[in-house]
């Protein structure tokens, strides 16, 4: 069976076998969390259960979750669940606020990830023999190497590009002509600007299918990145403490559907922000994650604090359980005179607008007790900026639409920050400066 054959094998699995073969993987990974990490051991006696009290995936609500915070608290090595030696290699979030959160792999956990990143670039539209331009970052940052390994492993030649450098990119696109390439969505948004500016028209690229993660993103992204770009644009999502990327992945014939999760290795919750209860399929809230193979840094019902739903599709190609787009995250949502505001709901408002471009960001700040937002966003080439109709029209419907009053700054191309090949800041709450 080839390599893709046996990726399919294992995503059109009947739902009952799945439930089998998740209860038996999650059965090992409790015995030995418990056995090795003692943060897992206290948490589980305080809690009054043992292991073998968890029947199945069924039971898991029943205990409780592990958030960042548990992960600094055992900073660095204190979560994993194999000796020193046994470790091949260590990544780290950013640890843009206090300590990093850190992930250790086992030669096992290598495998397991390059396999669930193949699956993904798989489902995206890739296949063996093809140029992956590799524009995520390396480094302890998981997308760069973790993208890099499941390209070689389903047979792609890597371009090990990483991020920023635009001049290089865009040479390297013309020149040694990938079909593939994944990057954030801001930077491939830089990339299909760059491209218009610069007068190179993207049907001369080679480029063929964009992967794209590691920060939230509306439809009208993907139509800005696959107009710009001439490509086909599918979301791959990940986060460090889980994997990196390639816990799920957006089929490229199923855009716009959800996220294909690869649940035979991650078993996907989603629960009441407030409450933690479990909500039913297809309701939005906190996704979590349970780990059901990892051996070096298992985690057991992991609050990744991003909001969506989850839900089966009976029209997809797939039997595993996909998720919505991501809306936000739980910790990043703006409370604003009272209502709570994501910036996405601002984004959705700004693509219906068709004198508006996607590139925006949002300005908090607070004038003694009132919280105030300013839209700072782009115009389309050939509209007037100062036209201040249009700044009404747009502050109308987010009125309308949010239910927030908000400042309008209508600006002209290139004015709004553009990705450098990192993840991109939409929001500047200067509130806490």
């Amino acid at each position: 069976m080839s390599q893709e054959g046996s990726y399919w094998a294992i995503e059109s699995l009947p739902l009952e076998q799945l439930r089998a073969l998740q209860d038996q993987r999650l059965a090992q990974m409790l015995d030995r969390i418990y056995e090795y990490i003692p943060f897992y051991r206290k948490m589980f006696d305080e809690a009054g259960i043992q292991p073998g009290d968890i029947k199945g995936i069924r039971d898991l609500h029943k205990l409780p979750f592990t958030h960042k915070s548990d992960l600094r608290d055992n900073y660095p090595f204190k979560m994993f669940a194999v000796p020193q030696d046994q470790i091949a290699r260590i990544h780290a979030s950013s640890g843009t606020t206090g300590k990093p959160t850190v992930v250790g792999y086992t030669k096992g956990d290598l495998d397991i990830f390059d396999e669930v990143v193949a699956r993904s670039l798989v489902a995206a539209g890739a296949k063996p023999g093809m140029k992956l331009h590799n524009a995520y970052g390396y480094g302890l940052f998981t997308g760069g190497l973790g993208m890099h390994g499941g390209a070689t492993k389903l047979g792609m030649a890597v371009i090990p590009v990483s991020g920023g450098m635009t001049d290089r990119q865009l040479m390297i696109l013309q020149d040694f002509r990938p079909e593939v390439i994944c990057c954030t969505p801001s930077y491939a948004q830089t990339l299909a600007a760059e491209c218009h500016r610069r007068g190179i028209n993207p049907a001369s690229l080679n480029v063929k299918y964009a992967v794209l993660g590691a920060e939230p993103w509306t439809e009208a992204i993907r139509q800005q990145v696959e107009d710009g770009l001439k490509v086909t644009a599918t979301n791959i999502y990940g986060l460090s403490e889980i994997i990196g990327p390639g816990v799920s992945q957006e089929d490229f014939e199923e855009r716009g559907t959800g996220s294909y999760i690869w649940e035979d290795h991650f078993y996907p919750e989603v629960v009441d922000k407030e409450t933690g209860k479990p909500l039913p399929y297809g309701e939005e809230g906190v996704l979590v994650f349970t780990t059901i193979t990892k051996e070096a840094s298992p985690l057991l019902r992991y609050w990744t604090n991003d909001i969506c739903s989850i839900y089966y599709d009976p029209n997809a190609k797939r039997t595993h359980i996909k998720m919505s787009a991501i809306k936000g995250r739980a910790d990043d949502m703006l409370i604003i005179r009272g209502v709570n505001l994501f910036y996405t709901q601002v984004e959705e408002v700004i693509e219906k607008m068709d004198f508006l471009s996607p590139n925006y960001r949002l300005i908090v700040t607070r004038e003694n007790t009132l919280d105030e937002v300013e839209v700072q966003v782009e115009v389309k080439p050939g509209v007037d900026p100062y036209n201040e109709a249009l700044s009404q029209q747009l502050q109308s419907r987010i009125r309308g639409t949010i239910g927030l009053g908000m400042k309008i700054s209508l600006m002209q191309a290139g004015m709004v920050p553009r990705s450098e090949g990192g993840k991109l800041k939409r929001v500047i709450d200067q509130r806490k400066l």
